[in-house]
Formats: C-alpha cells, structure tokens, sequence
C-alpha cells in the first residue's frame, strides 16, 4: 500500500514554523527543501504564513522581508520560481515585503543563469 507523499508536515505546522523562525524552525524548512516530495507542503505553509501575516493588525515587514531574503538564499534552483509566484500573489504589503527579501537575495537569478 503506497500512499504518497507524506501530508505531514501540513501548512498549519509549515506556517507556524514560518512564523517563529528561530533556528530550530530554519532547520526544518531546509529538511522540508532536500525532498521535491514537501514542496507542496512547503508552498502551501508559506501561503498560509504570508495570509496570516496579511491579517495582522502589526505587520512586521522587516521579518517577512528577512524569511524572503533567507529562503532566496537558501531554497534550492526548483524552487525559487514558486517562491517568487507565492510572493506576486498578492498585493499586500506582507507579500510585498517577502517579495523585497526574495528579490534581495538573487535567488532566482542565481536558479536561472544565461
């Protein structure tokens, strides 16, 4: 009986992590990135995080800007044009700020050299 892909991780978890972000928190998103099988997961966690975000009354651009410019950094090549999807979804100034961050880090550049 082969089930698939893990659902676990699930977004909540995903995004909670997102959101505390010590150490402990970027250990498990870099797990979560060594396996094409978590993207979806991993994706879906960063939506959910960006949403929460986006509801705030305080909205803490300076972190969202600095998980942007980590993941840029840190993501691997096949992942950073679904990154910079999630952050272009939306025009809010919580997906602007991580877009910042993305864009600061050069990820995508560096997934797609010419």
């Amino acid at each position: 009986m082969n089930a698939g892909p893990a659902a676990f991780p699930d977004r909540e978890t995903t995004a909670a992590r997102f959101s505390s972000f010590g150490e402990t928190d970027q250990a498990f998103v870099k797990l979560l990135m060594e396996s094409s099988e978590q993207d979806e997961n991993l994706i879906e966690g960063l939506h959910r995080h960006l949403d929460l975000a986006s509801q705030t009354r305080f909205l803490n651009s300076l972190k969202l800007e600095k998980l942007g410019e980590w993941l840029g950094n840190e993501a691997p090549a096949r992942l950073q044009m679904r990154l910079m999807e999630a952050a272009r979804s939306s025009q809010h100034p919580a997906y602007q700020a991580f877009r910042t961050g993305l864009t600061r880090s050069g990820g995508l550049q560096r997934a797609f050299k010419t």
